[in-house]
């Protein structure tokens, strides 16, 4: 596993009961929610289709001021925060736990904890908009050019590509070593003082080496559809076992691999 911090102090094993529970809670009521929607009337929203054309997003788009960015992109942001918690929450368990065990004597204890998840969450929610508006050009791109929407297929194919060439990079491995490691990260980063702005910001610098370790396979979402929970759980498996296992980077270059040949092959039968 992961480095982490030795047995916790004398007199917090209550919190300690505590913490675990209540973070398992908020990831199952996460994929919970993700599973109700997905089965839903509004399921479609998942899949970041037009949200324009019918049913209550539309009308939502017509009444509220400018409602044809905003609605689209509050559900879209509902739905990629959803998402974020469901598979990143169970890769961080580490950072989480570790924080937990050095912060476990102050009376704000609760709110640090709070506020390292609120700045995590922050840092992917704003890789999400930009996700979102990258998706948003795509499509507009693919209405103004009809050649390239008749090959439509080779932008999830460079989609899986991308993710099975990043799975290499030296940015990938850097970041995922720091993943890999929680307490040196924390005891480098945390200094108890201004505790809850810093703490704010210990959980936005773990989200970014997160990000830079992680974007490649979030993005994949797009190229596999983003309602699927069957590959959402696969993807959230993988990052799990890549950060959270003793082996798990060794997962990185045969998942590589496995996505590269996925993508020659998707090039090889429409060919």
């Amino acid at each position: 596993m992961s480095a982490s911090a030795g047995p916790l102090p004398s007199g917090n094993s209550r919190r300690h009961r505590v913490f675990l529970p209540v973070l398992a809670a908020l990831i199952g009521l996460a994929w919970l929610s993700l599973w109700a929607w997905a089965r839903s009337p509004y399921g479609r929203y998942l899949e970041h289709g037009d949200w324009t054309v019918s049913g209550p997003a539309a009308f939502l788009c017509r009444v509220v001021p400018a409602g044809a960015v905003v609605v689209p992109m509050a559900l879209y942001a509902a739905a990629w925060i959803l998402m974020t918690a469901a598979m990143m929450l169970p890769t961080t368990l580490p950072l989480f736990n570790t924080f937990d065990r050095l912060t476990a004597r102050r009376p704000d204890h609760g709110r640090l904890l709070t506020l390292l998840g609120l700045g995590y969450m922050t840092v992917w929610g704003a890789f999400g908009l930009l996700a979102h508006a990258l998706h948003g050009a795509l499509l507009f791109l693919l209405a103004s050019v009809p050649a390239l929407a008749w090959h439509g297929w080779l932008i999830g194919t460079a989609t899986i590509a991308l993710a099975g060439a990043f799975q290499f990079s030296r940015l990938k491995y850097r970041c995922l070593e720091k993943c890999r490691t929680p307490l040196s990260f924390v005891i480098e980063r945390w200094r108890g003082q201004a505790q809850a702005r810093h703490a704010f910001a210990l959980g936005v610098q773990h989200g970014l080496f997160c990000v830079g370790c992680c974007w490649a396979l979030m993005l994949l979402m797009f190229a596999l559809g983003a309602g699927s929970l069957g590959w959402m759980l696969l993807l959230a498996a993988a990052m799990a076992i890549e950060k959270n296992i003793s082996w798990g980077r060794r997962l990185s270059a045969p998942l590589g691999v496995a996505l590269l040949s996925w993508a020659v092959v998707l090039v090889a039968a429409h060919a």
